[in-house]
């Protein structure tokens, strides 16, 4: 199946550009966008490399490990695939997955470090919001991946017209999601800036990746009962 064409405005190289407010950087959310589609055509047609800096650079990494997430994911669920084979898989899963949530804080991280080096305080009345820009920045870049591979089922010749139709019904769908949660970072952004809203970063803090925390990694040992009971 022939992969959608890279748009002439994507195949080059593309190059970080930074919105700026009294000085601080701010993030325009249009460049993140432009960032998520633009690499996932790319990283279809050519190795996969992270050509940005500054905070563009931190959102490009992200995006990566959802890139390879989404593959891998992709594998694992291919009945042709050996049991060797899906061990390995799940196991990159897991590392992207990891890297994934740790990118997200860092992102967050730096939205602290530029509120703080604006000196943006929280008035009294200003309110938590449930999701951090990190996070929905996270959502979009998956966004961009579905719909990505939802517009590649288009281009298939080996499908009816229900199939087709159906993507279309989906394809809608995301866009119309993509633009909500767009416009709803921005707000959040513009908030976070006028101090109407609070940020902070939300750890993780995934036990299962932690040897100290994780029974199977710090006593396999006394574990293995309760393998040997499930299988």
């Amino acid at each position: 199946m022939a992969r959608a064409a890279v748009p002439a405005s994507v195949a080059r190289t593309p190059k970080s550009t930074k919105s700026t407010l009294k000085g601080i950087a701010v993030i325009d959310v249009n460049e993140v966008l432009a960032l998520h589609e633009s690499t996932v055509a790319l990283w279809h047609q050519r190795p996969i490399e992270n050509t940005y800096t500054g905070w563009l650079n931190l959102v490009c990494q992200q995006h990566i490990f959802n890139f390879e997430l989404w593959h891998q994911e992709d594998i694992a669920r291919s009945p042709s695939v050996s049991d060797a084979q899906i061990a390995t898989v799940k196991r990159a899963i897991d590392r992207f997955n990891q890297a994934r949530n740790d990118h997200i804080e860092k992102m967050d991280d730096w939205i602290t470090e530029q509120l703080e080096s604006r000196q943006v305080s929280p008035g009294p009345e200003a309110r938590q919001n449930t999701e951090t820009p990190g996070s929905a920045i996270d959502r979009l870049s998956i966004m961009s991946l579905r719909l990505f591979h939802y517009e590649e089922q288009l281009q298939r010749d080996d499908v009816n017209a229900e199939h087709t139709q159906r993507m279309h019904v989906r394809i809608a769908l995301c866009r119309a999601q993509k633009s909500d949660l767009s416009q709803s970072l921005r707000e959040l952004l513009d908030d976070l800036l006028a101090g109407r809203k609070r940020h902070k970063t939300y750890r993780q803090m995934k036990m299962y990746n932690d040897p100290s925390l994780n029974p199977y990694l710090y006593a396999p040992d006394k574990m293995r009962p309760a393998l040997a009971a499930q299988s």
